[in-house]
């Protein structure tokens, strides 16, 4: 038995920028949160760079890549074990939850 969502009809033609994003982070919450940290990450790399010292450019960039990946293999990884844990097991709960009473 295939849980699905069904999504809300909106009318593009008459949604504004704000509003789009509003609906869009209530659709997917993590999509917000994402862009946040993606900002924060480039600017915490921007801000390093000023200050690395005698590191050489190129080491630097390729310490900060292995950081950028690193984390968006967790976020992924976080990402996909909440939609498992919210698709397969919170259903088994609630529907445990309903035969006791």
């Amino acid at each position: 038995m295939a849980l699905e969502r069904s999504l809300p009809q909106v009318d593009l033609s008459e949604e504004s920028q704000s509003e789009r994003f509003a609906r869009k982070a209530k659709e997917a919450p993590y999509v917000p949160i994402g862009l946040a940290g993606c900002i924060g990450a480039v600017l915490y790399g921007a801000y390093q760079f000023r200050n690395k010292g005698e590191m050489s450019t190129s080491v630097y960039l390729m310490k900060f890549r292995v950081v950028a990946q690193s984390m968006v293999v967790v976020t992924l990884g976080l990402g996909v074990g909440y939609s498992m844990i919210d698709k397969y097991l919170l259903p088994k709960f609630h529907s445990a939850e309903s035969k006791k009473e």
